[in-house]
């Protein structure tokens, strides 16, 4: 796989912390020490097709292609308010694509098990040019008056076209099947064969010290093991994209990597934590920045509900 093209999209309406004190207790202090996020993007007037489909047509035109050209979809979405028809199919119509579409539900770690999914594809000689979106409206699954929750995330949507290469080093994917660390039902319709009093609270539910525990340990060890797999030291990669969750948890993996701060570069603190999208908007912007140089090596690192997490070494 050699990713030829990126592109992101965010929405327009920047909430501060101090905005947040209308709906809960709050204050900058408390968000900033906790978390590391000063601002985030909230959709408005805006909704998850709109970013997405624009995320998805600035990668194209980066790659230099056109929208029929390509083989597959594959899109990373948890949060979003259709139960189907599949966010990369609406995005297909949208873009003028004609392709297969394919939605993955790996939360936020999603983003590196599309590209794993994309370069499987490629390797099978069943594609030649691939998108691979993420897109992500996690705060609409929020309850607004959870401080705990509410304060962590933003909207936001990314996208890479991927083509036939040598680009994508290795990859490595772990679940451990723990439900209660994070999760959040949802509410269906009810039936008149229902137990009379059946309710299912749909609130987001997190155990913040879990979380950090197990993203930490995951993330770093499967770095750690695809770092030894290819010969590689931590000198060695120029950055490590790693998902945009919260600054305490980014900090606990580069220490165990031994990273230096300008290997770990951030987003989180201005966007919040966009989910599975937040790594591919990190990457988009340091693209267009200029600060990736074609043969320069990445790691990309995500963790999520399931508890899930993925990480993959890729030569741009």
């Amino acid at each position: 796989m050699k990713i030829i093209g990126t592109g992101s999209a965010l929405p327009k309406k920047v909430v501060t912390n101090d905005m947040l004190k209308e709906f809960f207790d709050t204050s900058d202090e408390w968000i900033r020490t906790r978390t590391g996020i000063e601002t985030r993007r909230i959709m408005t007037d805006e909704c998850l097709l709109d970013l997405a489909t624009t995320a998805c047509k600035r990668a194209i035109e980066a790659a230099g292609i056109c929208p029929e050209e390509l083989d597959y979809i594959v899109c990373s979405n948890v949060s979003n308010n259709y139960v189907y028809p599949t966010l990369s199919s609406m995005v297909q119509g949208a873009i003028g694509a004609t392709c297969p579409c394919i939605d993955l539900r790996n939360a936020c770690a999603g983003y590196v098990y599309a590209l794993d999914v994309a370069d499987m594809y490629l390797q099978t000689r069943r594609a030649n040019k691939i998108l691979v979106l993420a897109a992500e409206e996690p705060t609409r699954f929020c309850h607004w008056e959870q401080r705990e929750t509410s304060v962590l995330f933003g909207d936001g949507a990314g996208a890479v076209v991927v083509e036939k290469g040598d680009g994508f080093l290795g990859s490595k994917m772990t679940t451990v099947s723990n439900t209660e660390v994070l999760y959040q039902r949802k509410r269906l319709e009810s039936t008149p064969f229902e137990v009379e009093g059946t309710y299912i609270d749909h609130i987001m539910v997190m155990n913040g010290r879990e979380v950090f525990r197990m993203a930490v340990s995951g993330c770093s060890s499967e770095i750690s093991h695809l770092l030894q797999d290819h010969n590689l030291k931590t000198s060695d990669i120029k950055y490590f994209i790693l998902h945009q969750a919260n600054m305490r948890i980014i900090s606990g993996i580069q220490q165990h990597l031994d990273a230096k701060t300008e290997q770990c570069p951030t987003t989180v603190q201005k966007y919040g934590n966009t989910s599975s999208a937040s790594m591919v908007i990190l990457f988009d912007e340091l693209v267009r920045a200029n600060k990736i140089q074609r043969g320069d090596l990445l790691v990309f690192s995500g963790f999520g509900a399931g508890f899930t997490t993925g990480s993959c070494i890729v030569r741009y």
